[in-house]
């Protein structure tokens, strides 16, 4: 039976170091013609279209479907820039334990994460992980993390013939991720990498302060 994967990308796959406020930033520059203050904005664990909603609202521009495609839009044409200016990293594990999962056939990773698929995809191959996904969920799409979690399922379903719900993990780093993989019924595997302490994510069925080696993420997995 093949594992399931679902995969958060900012906090749990990399940090991009500021890079997608700071695209945002820009964004909203352009979009009002001057600068704005977009520090207090929730970003962690949430969609990028539940975030350009935020930010309009706070600008008191009505967040219409055409507002925040132009916001979304923006945001994606500086990402690419801003990505080069911070000092991001992929956090500490993934690539040995996304190297170890890349070439077996009885694992299936998929991206569920609240960014836009074009930001997803930026991020990703800026920082060499792009390689590893081809499957995923994006928060271009939907402001509910629940319905992205079920959008990812459904993906999966038409790629696995079977689904084993006991063999599908969500693994990300905030209480979003996690109730967001309850919502679809996977376990959920929660990174405290810095937005979220280990006390804040205990209602995970796994807490890491960080990934461990390959061989211990693929036991707890199930995987020999």
């Amino acid at each position: 039976m093949t594992v399931i994967l679902f995969w958060d990308i900012d906090g749990t796959l990399l940090n991009s170091g500021g890079a997608g406020r700071l695209a945002l930033t820009k964004a909203v520059e352009e979009l009002v013609g001057t600068s704005a203050d977009i520090s207090t904005v929730e970003m962690a664990g949430m969609t990028d279209r539940s975030i350009a909603t935020q930010i309009l609202q706070n600008l008191n521009i009505v967040p219409s479907a055409a507002t925040i495609e132009e916001l979304l839009a923006l945001y994606q044409s500086y990402l690419p820039a801003s990505l080069s200016r911070t000092q991001g990293y992929v956090l500490s594990g993934v690539r040995e334990i996304l190297e170890v999962l890349h070439p077996r056939t009885d694992v299936l990773s998929v991206l569920l994460t609240g960014n836009s698929e074009t930001g997803a995809r930026a991020k990703l191959s800026h920082y060499g992980l792009d390689k590893f996904f081809s499957l995923g969920a994006f928060g271009n799409t939907t402001g509910d993390r629940n319905e992205l979690a079920r959008q990812a399922l459904c993906l999966v379903q038409q790629q696995v013939e079977t689904v084993d719900l006991d063999r599908c993990y969500a693994i990300g780093d905030t209480p979003h991720d996690i109730r967001c993989g309850r919502a679809i019924g996977a376990k959920a595997i929660a990174i405290a990498s810095g937005s979220y302490s280990a006390c804040d994510l205990a209602a995970g069925w796994r807490v890491w302060e960080q990934f461990p080696a390959p061989q211990e993420f693929m036991n707890c997995i199930g995987l020999s």
